[in-house]
């Protein structure tokens, strides 16, 4: 399978301190959504975030805000779970929302903050 064709947007941008990175979706190096459960399928996305993060000079414990959307109420505590294991109190501010997405059952989006005080 091919990876899917791009869309028109920008991984990620920067305006002065913050990184405002797009989605992330479950997806592996060839464009296909990663099989297996919630938790799987969170740590790809988070994995993925942390990609575009570093491209941007940023890391995860510089997050400030998520985004996240999940298909079904049902999956919260698996993605809570992983969510737990990545990111340390005081946790970022977060939205969840149910969504019914096309491509896997989690994206994630963030926003961080590059300044030592953004922590």
């Amino acid at each position: 399978m091919s990876p899917p064709s791009a869309p028109p947007l920008s991984r990620y941008r920067r305006a002065g301190d913050l990184v405002f990175t797009s989605g992330q979706l479950p997806r592996m190096a060839d464009g296909s959504i990663i099989p297996g459960d919630i938790e799987a399928q969170t740590r790809q996305a988070l994995a993925n975030l942390e990609a575009v993060l570093a491209e941007a000079g940023a890391r995860l414990d510089q997050v400030v805000k998520v985004t996240a959307w999940l298909t079904d109420t049902s999956l919260m505590p698996g993605f809570n779970a992983v969510y737990r294991e990545v990111f340390a109190a005081p946790f970022p501010s977060r939205s969840t929302v149910i969504s019914g997405l096309v491509a896997g059952d989690v994206e994630i989006e963030a926003v961080a903050c590059l300044t030592p005080d953004g922590n």
